[in-house]
């Protein structure tokens, strides 16, 4: 991955990032209410997240990029040869991944590679037209965002069907604002279009009808998995 960022142990301990975490984690929720007896990756920095489903799920694994220090729980590996089989994971979350990825489309191509054959990607990054991929006091405002439309395209090129959008983050990305984080949801999702929201959500599962790409699977490296 490019796009070096750091800081993301120090944010998800701030007040604020304990937020906003929240409120991302809630929409995560909704959107995969039960993962059930089910293999779940997570890529980029997803150990906020995992423990979501990690107690039903049977296995729950985060990967991180080199340059996401500090994370004990998490396998270091490139997000370009992960070392995984073939159709190892029923669904695959991507935080802090697509943005400051250096090449999207072979992190796709692996991920597709490593999902089954009715897996799902839950993309969430940061949105183009929101606040926080302006804010470079929080992870969000690094790398390169996407607009919903873009990251829809984007994993439509890359053997992907998308099957729906949501959005997040509507409430500004500062502290005092961040207090009252559920009031500012509520009112953003009633009042404003998704584009304006700081995060955007997208949802797609493996099109096997657009073909198989080809992927290596890397060995020699430890797997760490979240209790």
């Amino acid at each position: 991955m490019g796009g070096e960022v750091h800081g993301f142990a120090a944010f998800y301990a701030s007040p604020a990032g304990a937020a906003a975490a929240r409120l991302l984690a809630h929409r995560l929720r909704v959107l995969w209410p039960s993962l059930r007896g089910q293999a779940l990756l997570g890529i980029g920095h997803t150990t906020p997240y995992l423990p979501l489903w990690s107690a039903e799920t049977v296995r729950a694994i985060a990967l991180s990029p080199a340059q996401i220090a500090g994370d004990a729980t998490a396998l270091v590996a490139e997000e370009a040869t992960m070392p995984f089989p073939d159709l190892s994971f029923d669904r695959v979350l991507l935080v802090h991944g697509l943005e400051i990825t250096e090449n999207a489309r072979r992190l796709l191509r692996e991920v597709w590679r490593v999902l089954k054959d009715d897996g799902r990607l839950l993309v969430v990054a940061p949105n183009r037209r929101g606040l926080w991929a302006h804010a470079e006091h929080t992870p969000f405002g690094h790398g390169q965002p996407y607009s919903p439309g873009q990251v829809t395209r984007l994993l439509q090129r890359h053997l992907f069907h998308v099957e729906r959008r949501d959005s997040v983050l509507y409430v500004p990305p500062y502290a005092p604002f961040l207090r009252a984080g559920g009031a500012w949801e509520t009112a953003g999702r009633a009042i404003w279009p998704a584009r304006h929201a700081g995060l955007a959500i997208v949802e797609a599962r493996k099109d096997l009808l657009a073909g198989s790409p080809a992927g290596r699977v890397a060995v020699g490296r430890q797997v760490v998995v979240e209790a």
